[in-house]
């Protein structure tokens, strides 16, 4: 009998949750982006801040050499990609796709990334912390964490951030296969030490969870509860590819993990004589293969922080 008036729409649970999910969400990445800086602490504090660690990294350096030849063909060119105007173009063609899709705020959050990661990086090698001279090795003063390594993993998160949600499965992928290249081309050059490397990708993922923190506590977009809810209650068509990639990823990161676990702790007990080919192999193959593990891992996690800072607006029924 009153068919002409509107019929109210009381949002439910999942509406009225949305809110302390976000919240919750943005607490997550602060969590993260904290543990990133500790950890980046304690790779300096066993690796550089040690004689033990000073030696295991040492070997680990050595061993680089063997098969250098070959292996810098590869490495030197990907090398040479780095560089200042590397990081400027990353920025600006991350923003160029930021805008294309509309997302203004993402343009400035992928200078935030790029930029903070680099300077952090500057920052923590030459003011914040420093290696202290315990007779091993030549003395270049401290090289943690890689600037080559941030520039690339940062670049690559920085497209991570700004891609549509099909495209980040993807994109996920092959930023592990850039800044684990890049990384281990710097073992390879003999320029970096397997923790130089570890850090910096601890630094470009905390930088990402700030900025996906940044997101997820910023206020949700305005409309009717109509349209709330459609947003809300919409399935998410890309979070089964990302569940998957993730989860893969994040195995892959596992398993040579704990590669690189089994081989340093063999390398670290026998510290005392690490001379010959044969330790020199065991701290180098340890060495990348943390690089290794720690780029699937970093990107894993954030490839599922993107995700959920993104889903508020990004559903099957609003434009991506």
């Amino acid at each position: 009998m009153h068919e002409g008036l509107p019929v109210p729409v009381v949002p439910g649970p999942s509406a009225q949750s949305r809110p302390r999910a976000r919240r919750g969400l943005a607490v997550v990445c602060g969590v993260v982006a904290v543990l990133c800086a500790v950890g980046v602490w304690l790779l300096w504090r066993v690796f550089v801040d040690t004689w033990a660690g000073q030696r295991v990294e040492d070997t680990a350096l050595d061993g680089a050499a063997i098969g250098q030849g070959r292996l810098w063909r590869v490495a030197d060119p990907v090398l040479d990609v780095v560089s200042v105007g590397f990081v400027a173009g990353g920025i600006l063609g991350a923003a160029a796709v930021a805008v294309v899709r509309r997302r203004w705020s993402l343009a400035v959050q992928v200078a935030v990334l790029v930029g903070g990661a680099n300077l952090t990086t500057r920052l923590v090698k030459q003011d914040l912390l420093d290696r202290p001279v315990l007779g091993v090795g030549a003395d270049y003063g401290n090289t943690l964490p890689s600037g080559h390594t941030t520039a690339a993993g940062s670049v690559a998160a920085a497209l991570l951030l700004v891609v549509p949600p099909r495209a980040r499965p993807l994109v996920a992928v092959l930023g592990v296969a850039y800044t684990a290249l890049t990384g281990v081309s710097t073992l390879v050059g003999q320029w970096h030490r397997p923790s130089d490397v570890v850090a910096a990708t601890l630094v470009v993922l905390g930088w990402t969870a700030i900025v996906c923190g940044a997101m997820a506590a910023r206020p949700g977009p305005a409309g009717t509860a109509t349209a709330m809810l459609r947003r809300v209650d919409a399935p998410d068509p890309w979070w089964a590819s990302t569940r998957r990639t993730a989860l893969a990823l994040a195995t892959l990161g596992v398993v040579t993990g704990g590669v690189a676990v089994l081989l340093l702790t063999r390398t670290w007990a026998g510290r005392a004589d690490l001379a010959g080919r044969g330790a020199e192999l065991l701290a180098y193959g340890g060495g990348v293969a943390g690089v290794v593990a720690a780029c699937c891992l970093a990107f894993a996690v954030m490839l599922l922080l993107r995700h959920a800072a993104g889903s508020r607006d990004e559903t099957a029924s609003t434009p991506v």
